[in-house]
């Protein structure tokens, strides 16, 4: 394809004031250039944030739930959401959007991504835990769980985390939003899923792919994972091919890629268990795409 995607976001704002509650007030020129597939696009968008600082809680503002873009700072959440947002816009065929419809195209990308069902309802609604997360973006066609199709193993996890932590969500002080997170839980902890125990990930390293979305499982009680990132195939200094992970790293401080490996990353951490990977539909058309009527 190797379009050029500029002011993205800048020309709507410009365009429609009502964008202007889904945009912070400092919105930098969004440029990349996109690949043949929607993988080198993912990453080339990707890596156009490298060096941002990683911000954590980045949506958690004000009392209402409502959709937050954010260019300039991310979370690992958030980052992997917004580059994939991008990315899954580029898509569209530039004959079939204006500039003008872009911005609104990406808000609704984004929606669809960061709620359940694509619709912003409460704090509840927003996919907190990764499991959620992918379950339901796969049901929207939107990614693909595949994990076992590479080498994952069965497990079931109870999910407990945000409701034994309520301290670190206000939200939680709610007690119908209390009733509603717990209920995400349990539905969770009902779900058996894929993963690949850390490791095993140096024997599936060859089935991985750039671009993937590698969810780290947590090696804690209670919660489903820990981080996330997009994998991205370099040579190291010995001339050698590895995976490495692109990502907002809170413990540097920035958009980054991993000085080591992804085996090694994952490996001598004592927070995480292993991986799970999902990767963009080749078909990733959501249900809703409100911006295009």
């Amino acid at each position: 394809m190797n379009k050029v995607f500029a002011a993205l976001v800048t020309l709507a704002v410009a365009a429609s004031p009502s964008l202007a509650q889904y945009a912070t007030s400092d919105i930098r020129q969004v440029a990349f250039t996109t690949g043949r597939t929607a993988a080198e696009t993912t990453l080339s968008i990707g890596k156009s944030f490298l060096g941002k600082p990683y911000v954590a809680h980045t949506l958690d503002q004000g009392n209402a739930e409502q959709l937050l873009v954010d260019f300039q700072q991310f979370d690992c959440t958030t980052y992997v959401e917004t580059v994939l947002a991008l990315a899954l816009t580029a898509q569209k065929p530039a004959e079939q959007v204006t500039s003008e419809s872009q911005a609104f195209l990406f808000r609704d990308q984004l929606t669809q991504l960061r709620y359940r069902d694509g619709v912003v309802n409460g704090y509840a609604s927003r996919l907190h835990y990764f499991s959620d997360w992918l379950k339901n973006n796969e049901k929207k066609g939107l990614i693909q769980d595949v994990t076992q199709k590479i080498g994952g193993i069965k497990v079931s996890k109870p999910i407990t985390y945000m409701t034994s932590s309520t301290w670190k969500y206000p939200q939680l002080s709610d007690p119908e939003v209390y009733k509603q997170i717990d209920q995400v839980q349990q539905d969770i902890s009902k779900q058996p899923f894929w993963f690949i125990p850390k490791a095993k990930i140096k024997a599936i390293e060859a089935n991985l792919q750039d671009g993937d979305i590698i969810m780290l499982t947590a090696a804690r009680p209670g919660l489903d994972m820990k981080h996330v990132g997009f994998a991205i195939w370099q040579t190291d200094a010995k001339g050698e091919r590895h995976v490495y992970l692109l990502h907002a790293s809170s413990e540097y401080g920035e958009v980054m890629i991993t000085e080591q490996p992804l085996t090694s990353y994952v490996l001598w951490n004592k927070r995480l268990s292993g991986i799970r990977v999902a990767r963009l539909s080749q078909t990733n058309q959501p249900q809703v795409l409100r911006a295009m009527r």
